[in-house]
């Protein structure tokens, strides 16, 4: 059996998944908005329903992605987006490389494609919440076994089924999005995450490892009122660094021009005339962005690499060698126990806080890589992450491990590895993402000729429409592509508001641009029913 006949002969299996059902005429634009808030209401009210049995000791191994994960570690929506963005990247790595041939123009192949998606999403689920069951990062909580008089081993399948329904909710949330909203599911919940991690930056009173308040308003407050920072010690170096990085001054900054470059570089664009062949007058304009493929692609670069990085954790907690050291801070009351857990790809370690007196477990760190392969291969998300005095810092009990101290080279090395990844895979996911998705100039072409549109002064014909989009969208692809890597390192290594790191607010703001767009689009098309054909209804 060759490929392609494989993929026909699971069409049966694909086509009975359990879908959406896709809306027979014309959505109205004020349906389709009330579907879209719905379903944004019922994301932020699932990320409040806890995990049923789930220890406080649970240690979250998606951490530093969650800002674009969109999940909420402890609740249902945990796995957030993972699994489906984990399902785009395997299928688009496949077809772009040739080795799953589906004709993506074709109707059936495409009904494949997506229903074969649909397939792996369901797959993801169990093989990025299992691992996180079994390897130990997702405890059951011990006091509520014995309560119910059950085993551990049962509230820890609890914990799955409740982790694996929450990625099924995702899912379809998303579906319904896609099929009776505006946008998508996807975009829609990371703006949603995104948001609450720049408020939380602004407004918090809670108090941060410094000692201060983690949002930026109630953090300067309490440095003028309790008077942190001398006058004196302004004006030194180090003052300076304390005001730009912890004072919040250089994320506030680099938010605030991320932003604004965004949205500069998402109205950069390059027109090309229409006119309509069989009404005289009706003339518009097809708009092939700067940043095409727009950022979502960059969705694809973090999480693959947070993949790579969970394959590393869980290898290294398994058939690795684990170190243990164990000192006391009498001020805080606590234990802290500090772990290293080494393979072949690299070190790992963790740190985890226990009351003096209690011995319950008060603060648990995700494992974070500091040496081999996986610390070349994991992202910089803040300046905590390069700055040498910063990163000595953010990797407490190295000594104590008997590990060495991350030398000057390796940071380097770290940061142009991190650049090489975001600047190449956003080029090459770009590609894969504009065929994947039709905004290829031969699926453009043939969408704009079937709505009797053309190019004024052109043979009318999707051939010679592809020839002109041809000169535009393949380059305009790559450049996008590096443009969005660039951005992500810069914002990446300057830090934002609230932690949500440089891909986070990339693809927020870009998001909530083209959602804007799709809100005035949607607009245009209850004005003039006609454009609905361009728009393929």
């Amino acid at each position: 059996m060759n490929q392609q006949s494989f993929f026909y002969a699971i069409e049966p299996l694909v086509r009975r998944l359990p879908a959406v059902e896709r809306p027979e005429g014309h959505v109205h634009f004020k349906k389709k908005l009330s579907w879209t808030v719905g379903i944004l209401v019922l994301y932020l009210a699932l990320g409040n329903v806890s995990l049923f049995g789930l220890s406080p000791a649970s240690i979250d191994l998606f951490g530093m992605y969650r800002a674009f994960f969109a999940g909420s570690f402890g609740s249902l929506m945990l796995l957030g987006i993972g699994p489906i963005v984990t399902a785009s990247i395997v299928l688009q790595l496949l077809v772009g490389a040739g080795i799953i041939k589906l004709d993506l123009t074709d109707p059936r192949d495409q009904a494949i494609f997506q229903g074969t998606q649909k397939l792996l999403v369901l797959v993801m689920i169990v093989v990025e919440g299992l691992p996180q069951v079994l390897g130990g990062y997702l405890l059951p909580d011990p006091g509520l076994a014995a309560s119910m008089g059950v085993s551990l081993g049962m509230i820890s399948f609890l914990i799955f089924v409740q982790i694996s329904i929450g990625g099924v909710l995702i899912l379809f949330m998303d579906e319904i999005v896609s099929k009776w909203g505006i946008g998508s599911g996807v975009g829609l919940f990371i703006v949603a995450g995104v948001s609450q991690q720049l408020i939380t930056g602004i407004f918090n009173w809670t108090i941060g490892d410094a000692g201060l308040p983690i949002g930026l308003i109630p953090k300067w407050i309490s440095i003028v009122t309790g008077g942190v920072l001398g006058l004196d010690d302004v004006f030194t170096a180090s003052g300076f660094e304390w005001i730009l990085i912890e004072g919040g001054i250089l994320a506030l900054i680099t938010t605030i021009v991320i932003i604004l470059f965004v949205v500069f570089v998402e109205s950069t664009r390059v027109e090309i005339p229409l006119a309509h062949s069989a009404v005289r007058g009706a003339r518009g304009r097809f708009p092939v962005k700067l940043i095409y493929a727009s950022v979502l692609p960059m969705i694809l670069v973090r999480a693959l690499q947070a993949n790579i990085q969970m394959i590393g954790v869980l290898l290294a907690g398994k058939i690795g060698t684990t170190t243990t050291a164990t000192t006391t801070d009498s001020a805080s009351g606590v234990n802290i126990v500090y772990t290293a857990y080494s393979s072949i790809l690299g070190t790992f370690t963790s740190t985890q806080s226990y009351d003096m007196v209690t011995g319950e477990l008060v603060s648990a760190s995700s494992p974070m890589p500091v040496s081999g392969l996986m610390y070349y291969l994991s992202p910089i998300n803040t300046p905590h992450d390069w700055i040498p005095s910063l990163v000595t810092a953010s990797y407490p009990g190295m000594e104590l491990l008997g590990l060495d101290p991350i030398a000057g080279w390796q940071i380097w090395l770290h940061i142009m590895t991190d650049a090489f990844v975001l600047i190449a895979g956003g080029v090459i996911f770009a590609i894969f993402w504009i065929e994947t998705t039709g905004m290829g100039a031969k699926s453009v072409a043939a969408k704009i000729h079937s709505s009797g549109l053309q190019v004024p002064g052109h043979r009318r014909s999707a051939v010679s429409i592809e020839k002109i989009l041809g000169r535009y969208i393949p380059k305009v692809t790559v450049i996008g592509g590096v443009i969005v890597g660039l951005l992500t390192l810069v914002a990446s290594l300057l830090g934002t508001l609230g932690g949500a790191g440089g891909t986070g607010l990339l693809l927020a703001v870009s998001i909530t641009y083209r959602l804007y767009e799709q809100i005035a689009s949607e607009q245009i098309q209850e004005m003039y029913p006609m454009m609905r054909r361009f728009f393929g209804e």
